[in-house]
C-alpha cells in the first residue's frame, strides 16, 4: 500500500475514533444508511449527541424501484443518492464506508473494515438480505434483486440472454434464453412480472424483430395460494386477473426443489428449462456478530424491547428488517416494508435523546398507512385501511407516493420524465449491456458490478 494512502486512512479511523472524546456530547452510531437509519440520523439533527453513520456503500437506495433499474427503465443513479450530500447541512452528523464486522457489547466498541470505533449508542440497521433457505444450488444459479448491484447484474443478464436468443436456430434452442421464472409472488415479484411481460408485448419485437411474442414465457411461483398474500383478498384477486392478461402464467402452492442454472423443477414433478431464474421468495435479517444466539428471532431477526432496545442492553438499539419486536399483536414481528423501518428509526432518534436528557421513552406503535403494488401501466392495487381499490387510480397513487418518497430533487424529476418518456412511447429507457455478466455465484458477480460501475 502506498505510504500516503496508508496515512489517508488512518487519519480517517482515528478521525472515526476521537468523534465522542473530542465531544462533550455522547456518540451514536448507525450502522445502515437505508430507510431506518436514515431517519434516525434525521431525528437527531440539532440534537445534543454526535452522529457517526456507517454504510459499504456511501448511497441510500431507493429499494422498491430496482425492478425498474433491472429492466432498464431508469438508470442506477436514479433510484440512489449520496448520503453526504443528503445530510451536508447537518454539523452534527459524519459518514463512514464501513462494514460492520462484529459488536464487542462488553466495552462498547464495534470492529469495521476501518478499524475500531467506540459507541455510546449502537443503533443497528443493516437491513436484509435474499433468503435462499439454504438451498445452495440455487444461491448459487439463481438472480437476487435487493440492490443496485444485482439489480444491475439482473439487466445485464437479461438482455445478453436476448441476444443469445436471436442467435439460436430453432424455436426448442432459444425457449431456454427466453423463458422467466420468478419465485416469490409478493410486491417484488408481482412487478418485475408485469414490466417482463410489458417489455414483451410492446417493446421487444421493436428492439429485436427476430423474436416473436410467444417465444417469451414468463411465469410466476410461489409456494402459497395466491399473490400479494400479505395484501388483502381484493388486491390478490386484481393482481392475478392483471398478470394472467399481460399473458402472465402463474404456478401457486408450488414449492421450489432445485435450480442448476438449466432446469428449475418443484415438488411435484414439474420442471421448466430456463436460463432466467429471478429469486424473491423471501428476505433474512443482517444480523452482525456480537449479538446473543438466544436473541435471534425467525428469519434472523434480532429481538427487541417495546422501544427497539435489543433485550438485555441499554444502549443498543435494532430497527427496520433486522429488528423483531415480539408482542401479543405482532407475534411474528412487524412487516419488512419501509414504512415499519421509517416509523422505527423516528421512535428510535426521539428515544435515544429521551434517555441522553433522563426522560421517559415513548414505547413504538406501528401505524400501518397501508400497501401499493403496481403491476403495469394504468394496473395497480391499494390497500389503504378499510379503503380498498384497484386500477388507474390506484396506479396514479403509486407513483405520487414512490415519486414523494425518492431523496433529492433531481433524482424526483429524472424519474418523472423517464416515466412520462415510457409511458407515451412505450420505449423508452436504456437497454445497455456495459459489462457482461457471467453467470456463477451471484454475489461475486455483485462485487465486480460494484467495482466496475
Amino acid at each position: 500500500m502506498e505510504p500516503f494512502l496508508f496515512c489517508t486512512i488512518h487519519q480517517l479511523i482515528e478521525d472515526a475514533m476521537q468523534t465522542s472524546a473530542k465531544s462533550k456530547f455522547p456518540l451514536v452510531v448507525i450502522v445502515g444508511g437505508g430507510f431506518a437509519g436514515l431517519e434516525v440520523a434525521r431525528r437527531l439533527e440539532d440534537k445534543p449527541v454526535e452522529v457517526l453513520m456507517l454504510d459499504k456503500h456511501n448511497y441510500h437506495t431507493f429499494q422498491p424501484l430496482l425492478y425498474q433499474v433491472a429492466l432498464g427503465s431508469l438508470e442506477s443513479e436514479s433510484i440512489a443518492f449520496s448520503l453526504r450530500k443528503n445530510f451536508g447541512g447537518q454539523s452534527n452528523f459524519r459518514f463512514r464506508i464501513a462494514e460492520l464486522k462484529k459488536i464487542n457489547t462488553e466495552n462498547n466498541t464495534i470492529d469495521t473494515t476501518i478499524g475500531e470505533i467506540a459507541y455510546d449508542y449502537l443503533v443497528i440497521a443493516t437491513g436484509s438480505t435474499t433468503n435462499f433457505f439454504g438451498n445452495k444450488d440455487i444461491e448459487h444459479h439463481a438472480m437476487p434483486m435487493k440492490s443496485i448491484p444485482e439489480a444491475l447484474n439482473l439487466r445485464y443478464l437479461i438482455f445478453q440472454h436476448f441476444e443469445e436468443a436471436v442467435l439460436q436456430k430453432t424455436k426448442e434452442d432459444r425457449e431456454p434464453y427466453l423463458t422467466f421464472v420468478l419465485v416469490g409472488a409478493g410486491p417484488t415479484g408481482v412487478e418485475l412480472a408485469g414490466a417482463i411481460a410489458e417489455f414483451r408485448n410492446f417493446v421487444m419485437e421493436k428492439d429485436y424483430p427476430e423474436l416473436q411474442k410467444d417465444h417469451v414465457k414468463i411465469y410466476l411461483a410461489d409456494f402459497q395460494a395466491r399473490v400479494l398474500s400479505t395484501m388483502s383478498e381484493q388486491a390478490s384477486k386484481a393482481s392475478q386477473d392483471y398478470l394472467t392478461k399481460l399473458g402472465v402464467e402463474l404456478l401457486l402452492n408450488a414449492k421450489v426443489d432445485t435450480y442448476n442454472g438449466d432446469v428449475i423443477h418443484f415438488e411435484g414433478g414439474k420442471s421448466i428449462k430456463t436460463k432466467n431464474v429471478i429469486w424473491s421468495a423471501g428476505v433474512t435479517g443482517e444480523v452482525p456478530h456480537g449479538i446473543k444466539k438466544d436473541l435471534i428471532e425467525r428469519g434472523n431477526r434480532i429481538r427487541t424491547d417495546n422501544i427497539c432496545r435489543v433485550v438485555g442492553y441499554d444502549n443498543i438499539f435494532a430497527i427496520g428488517d433486522v429488528a423483531a419486536m415480539i408482542t401479543d399483536e405482532t407475534p411474528k414481528g412487524h412487516p419488512g416494508v419501509a414504512q415499519v423501518a421509517i416509523q422505527m428509526g423516528d421512535n428510535v432518534g426521539k428515544n435515544i435523546i429521551h434517555i441522553v436528557n433522563g426522560e421517559p421513552t415513548e414505547p413504538f406503535k406501528y401505524n400501518d398507512k397501508g400497501s401499493l403494488a403496481t403491476i403495469g401501466r394504468n394496473k395497480a392495487v391499494a390497500d389503504l385501511g378499510k379503503i380498498k381499490f384497484q386500477g388507474f387510480f390506484a396506479w396514479l397513487i403509486w407513483i405520487f407516493v414512490h415519486l414523494f418518497s425518492l431523496l433529492g430533487t433531481r433524482n424526483k424529476f429524472i424519474v418523472f420524465l423517464n416515466w412520462t418518456a415510457n409511458y407515451l412511447s412505450y420505449n423508452g429507457g436504456s437497454r445497455l449491456i456495459i459489462r457482461r455478466f457471467k453467470r456463477g455465484d451471484v454475489k461475486q458477480n455483485a462485487e465486480e458490478v460494484t467495482k466496475g460501475e
